[in-house]
Parts: structure tokens; C-alpha cells; sequence
């Protein structure tokens, strides 16, 4: 589970900003929390909020970053740049990410400084009692053009420690040579619904390939099926229809269309989901995200939670978060969001706003950060009413 992530340098973030998870004593104990096996009280959800353009989307995308870093930066091309962008200020300086998670029982934390050019510093530690020691590091030697690289059984022999490419993360690198905890940190689940150039298009091929996945894993596809079915889409089932398709290089390849079926009395009305409403089609790609975390655990980072649906609607997707029965796994979500009622659904400590300066500069700070903020108080009203910031000046 993700307990804080910090970034610095990142795109429109130029200052380190921190996000923590973890809840005071202060917030109450109820379903939209989760007491994990060390003890911390840690959110199930936390929504980021702010006025267009204020850097919501690169809050979150910097996890996705770190995400892709860690599991698949090895079979990125030797000469390929580092995908990250720093503040156009300080673009000569490196960026620095940290994540803090619990695996295993225990708590964990990840640090990397890195360019476009290369890796500065990389860094896991593991909670030992009170202090966190080091599983392993590995520092630029500029003089050297070099990494110094210091281990505790973390298994990658140093022969193979000192091959790690300017543009790969240890742990990448490890998970080839198969060491055990390599393996197990890229096999986390992290699923969103965008890249290091932003939100995917709804199109064609993201609805087919959520189609491929459904068809492989049929219990999640009659939930989802069930799901749109409750939600009032109008449908009364999700079928997937198996065709063989030829591709312009000759070859044939099986793909599932998926169909919404329409009853109408006791006759039922097949309609090719392409031809569905985006709305519907935006809970079918949704919940191919968030079904598998809640079937597994993991976390959920998702752009602009609410798109194409109406507001209503946040209400059941959340709860399938909150509850302990469909997420017997404490699965998380974190979301940016333009519907202000999600104020309504959440505590004042899972909830971030996002804010730009005149210098192009963003920063993000938790709602029960800022002075005044009452648990009672109607968060919704207050923001509204421009009390805490991250409003559009128009």
C-alpha cells in the first residue's frame, strides 16, 4: 500500500512537494480507510483538485513515472533519454521522486534522482525497527563516469550491478537476473488510464483492448457486465463476440467485440459498443482499471475520474473502493477530478488541491493542511466560495 510520494523538479513542479496518505487521529475511523498490518490508518482514496491547467494530471503522473521507471525502464533502447521533463526554469537539473509502501509487512522507501540523461542517485531502504537501512544504493561517480553501488542482500551480483545502463533502474535491471525482491516490486500493481504524454484517447483501440482483457479474465468481465447493468446504462448484458480479422501484413488475429445488449420486453437488441454512448463506454475502459486492483490490491491512478459520466456516478464508483467486500484487498485510488461534489465523499484529508503561481510554478497541498479547515465544515460551499484556493481566476 502507498503511504506518501514526494517530487521535486518535475514538469510544472519546481519545489518538492510531499502527498501522504497516512491519516491523523484526527480524521474519522470509518470505510474510506484502511488500518494496515503496521499499524498506519491509510486512505483509500485521494482526489486532486485544482483549476485547469494547474499541474493535477502531473501530481499524478509522476507516480505512473516512477511506476514505469522501476518495472520497465530495462528494455528501454541504451541511448534513449530518461522520459521525464523538468521545470523549464531548471531544466539543467535533475528530478528527484520518493515513494513510501508497505509490502510484505514492512514499511519501504524508494528514492531516485535522475535527468533526462541519466540515473543521479537510486535508492531503496526497509524499515528496521525505528530506522531505515538501506537495501541497496547507487550514486554517479562523475570522476569515475561511473556508479558506486552498495548492497545488502538485496542478490544482484556486483559484476552485473556495475552493467546497469545510465537510463535503467537497479530494480529493472535485477528483475531480468530474476532476484527475488526485484521480481516481487515490479510485479506491483499500479493501473491507470494514461501515459507520460497524458490521458489515453477514448478510442477504438483502448475499448478493444479493455475487450481483451475482459474476455481473458471472466470473472471480472460479469462483474463489470453486472455493474453497468445496476448503474442504469440501459443495458441488460456485455457480450464479447470472437472474430478473426486479417491485418493489412497478411496476418490473422482473433479480437473480441464487445456488444451492449438492449432488452426490450423479451426480445434482446444487440448494439456494438463503438456505437454505445461515450458515457458507457467510459465506464467499460473505468472499470478495467479498477476492477483487477480490487480483485488483487494495488493502487488505481486514474485522470479525471469523472469523464464522460455524470457526477452521479462518483458515488458508486467510490464505494466500490470504500467497502470491505468488493475491496477485501484495501486497494487505493488516487484520482484528479472536476466535479466538486466529490467533496461531499471524502474527509478533508483526501482531498489535494493544485494551485499554479504567476512564475508557472505548481504546488499541491492536503486540505486539512490548510488553518480552519473544520471536519464539519461544508467543503463543497467553502470551495466554491474560493476559502481554500485552487479556483479558477477568471
Amino acid at each position: 500500500m502507498l503511504r506518501a510520494f514526494t517530487l521535486q523538479n518535475f514538469q510544472s513542479f519546481r519545489e518538492p512537494v510531499r502527498i501522504s496518505l497516512e491519516l491523523n487521529r484526527h480524521t474519522p475511523d470509518d470505510h474510506r480507510s484502511h488500518t494496515s498490518v503496521t499499524g498506519a490508518r491509510l486512505s483509500k482514496a485521494i482526489a486532486v483538485i485544482g483549476a485547469n491547467a494547474s499541474g493535477k494530471t502531473t501530481l499524478i503522473k509522476s507516480l505512473a513515472f516512477v511506476d514505469w521507471f522501476i518495472k520497465h525502464s530495462f528494455h528501454a533502447k541504451p541511448d534513449e533519454p530518461i522520459p521525464l521533463a523538468a521545470h523549464f526554469t531548471a531544466e539543467n537539473e535533475a528530478s528527484e521522486f520518493e515513494m513510501e509502501f508497505e509490502m510484505d509487512a514492512k514499511e519501504w522507501r524508494y528514492r531516485l534522482v535522475a535527468s533526462r540523461d541519466r540515473v543521479y542517485s537510486e535508492s531503496l531502504h526497509v524499515k528496521q525497527s525505528r530506522v531505515y537501512s538501506y537495501v541497496f544504493t547507487r550514486d554517479w561517480d562523475p570522476a569515475r563516469k561511473s556508479y558506486t553501488v552498495k548492497q545488502q542482500q538485496f542478490g544482484l551480483l556486483p559484476k552485473e550491478a556495475e552493467k546497469v545502463r545510465e537510463n535503467a533502474s537497479l530494480i529493472s535491471t535485477a528483475s531480468q537476473y530474476e532476484v527475488e525482491l526485484a521480481l516481487k516490486l515490479t510485479s506491483s500493481p499500479l493501473l491507470s488510464n494514461f501515459n507520460v504524454m497524458g490521458r489515453n484517447t477514448m478510442d477504438h483501440e483502448q475499448i478493444f483492448r479493455a475487450s481483451e482483457y475482459y474476455a481473458r479474465n471472466f470473472d471480472i468481465r460479469a462483474q463489470m457486465a453486472d455493474l453497468l447493468h445496476r448503474w442504469d446504462f440501459g443495458l441488460a448484458d456485455v457480450r464479447l463476440e470472437k472474430h478473426t480479422v486479417t491485418r493489412e501484413d497478411g496476418r490473422t488475429e482473433d479480437i473480441h467485440i464487445p456488444f451492449g445488449i438492449h432488452r426490450v420486453g423479451d426480445k434482446e437488441h444487440p448494439l456494438m459498443f463503438l456505437h454505445e454512448s461515450s458515457g458507457t463506454q467510459g465506464a467499460f475502459l473505468l472499470l478495467s482499471k479498477i476492477l483487477p486492483a480490487l480483485q488483487h490490491g494495488g493502487l488505481v491512478v486514474i485522470d479525471e475520474l469523472e469523464a464522460d459520466l455524470h457526477p452521479h456516478m462518483l458515488t458508486p464508483i467510490l464505494d466500490l473502493l470504500f467497502s470491505p467486500k468488493t475491496n477485501p484487498h484495501a486497494a487505493q485510488i488516487i484520482f484528479t477530478c472536476h466535479s466538486i461534489e466529490v467533496l461531499s465523499l471524502l474527509h478533508k484529508a483526501q482531498v489535494v488541491l493544485v494551485e499554479k503561481d504567476s512564475k508557472s510554478e505548481s504546488n499541491a497541498w492536503r486540505l486539512d493542511s490548510v488553518k480552519g479547515v473544520r471536519a464539519d465544515d461544508n467543503l463543497y460551499a467553502k470551495y466554491m466560495a474560493g476559502a481554500y484556493g485552487a479556483i479558477p481566476q477568471l
